[in-house]
C-alpha cells in the first residue's frame, strides 16, 4: 500500500493503548484525516509536539486497513502566539471545532476548506486585539458556510426577491438571510439588521481573507461581538452537534 503526504491541520486526539494516540487532522488533499501517532506519548518521541491540536504539519501516513499510521511530521506552523493568549486559543478552538462538524473524508473542497482553516489560525495568532481575532473569525464563519453550501444572501429579500440597499431589514436564521421590512410584516422575523451591519457581514463574506478593507477598519467591538453571535447562531441551526467551545467562550 502506498505512503500518503500531505498538509493537515491537527483538531484533536485520543488515547490509544499506553503510548499512542490516534489524531484527527484536516488536509488539504483528503479532507478528513485520522492516524495513529505510534509512541506519541514516550520522552523521545520523534513526533512529539507535533501532535498537538491546532499545529500544521506536512504529514507522511502509511495507508492501513482499518487505520493509517503517521510516519512522519514536519511541522509548518504551530500558531505560536495563540498558545500564549487566552482569547485567541479559544477562537481557534471555535474555529477548529466547526471544521470537525462540517469537514468530512475525501472533501471534494477539501484545498479550499484547509486553505481557509490555515488563514483564519495564522490570522488569529498574528491579531494584535481582540476585534481583530473577531474579524479573522467571523470571515471563517461566512465563508466556511459558504463553501459547505450554507452561505447567506444579503443582497436581496428572501422572500420578494427585491434589493435591499440602504434600509433596515430583518435577519432570518431558518431561511438565511435578510428579509425587506414590507415582508416581514407577514413573516413576524424579531431579528432587526441595520443596512450598516449587513454591508460589513457582505464585505466580510466576499474580499479576499487578507485582504483588509475600511469594513475591517471602521468595525467596533459591539460590531464585531453582534455578528459573530448572529453567525453562531445560523452554524448551530445546521447541525445537531453543539458547538461546546461557544461556552467558554461567553464566559
Amino acid at each position: 500500500m502506498n505512503n500518503v503526504v500531505t498538509d493537515a491541520i491537527n483538531l484533536k486526539s485520543y488515547n490509544l493503548k499506553d503510548s499512542d494516540k490516534i489524531v484527527v487532522m484536516y488536509s488539504k488533499e483528503l479532507g478528513l484525516i485520522r492516524g495513529v501517532a505510534k509512541g506519541v506519548k514516550k520522552p523521545k518521541s520523534r513526533l512529539g509536539a507535533r501532535m498537538d491540536s491546532l499545529v500544521a504539519n506536512k504529514v507522511m501516513l502509511y495507508k492501513g486497513k482499518n487505520l493509517d499510521t503517521i510516519c512522519q511530521a514536519e511541522a509548518l506552523n504551530t500558531f505560536k502566539d495563540s498558545r500564549q493568549d487566552y482569547d485567541k486559543l479559544m477562537y481557534s478552538s471555535y474555529v477548529s471545532e466547526i471544521i470537525s462538524i462540517f469537514g468530512v473524508e475525501d472533501d471534494p473542497s477539501s484545498k479550499e476548506v484547509y486553505d481557509l482553516f490555515y488563514k483564519a489560525l495564522d490570522r488569529i495568532a498574528s491579531a494584535k486585539s481582540k476585534k481583530d481575532v473577531m474579524i479573522a473569525v467571523i470571515k471563517f464563519q461566512l465563508k466556511m458556510m459558504l463553501i459547505v453550501g450554507f452561505g447567506l444572501e444579503f443582497d436581496s429579500c428572501l422572500c420578494c426577491r427585491e434589493e435591499i440597499l440602504d434600509e433596515d431589514m430583518y435577519f432570518s436564521i431558518q431561511m438565511g438571510g435578510v428579509v425587506c421590512e414590507e415582508c416581514n410584516k407577514d413573516l413576524g422575523v424579531k431579528l432587526k439588521l441595520h443596512h450598516k451591519m449587513r454591508d460589513f457581514m457582505q464585505a466580510m463574506m466576499q474580499f479576499d481573507f487578507n485582504y483588509e478593507s475600511e469594513y475591517d477598519k471602521k468595525a467596533t467591538d459591539k460590531v464585531c461581538d453582534v455578528c459573530f453571535d448572529l453567525l453562531n447562531e445560523y452554524i448551530q441551526s445546521h447541525t445537531d452537534k453543539k458547538i461546546k467551545s461557544i461556552s467558554v467562550l461567553n464566559v
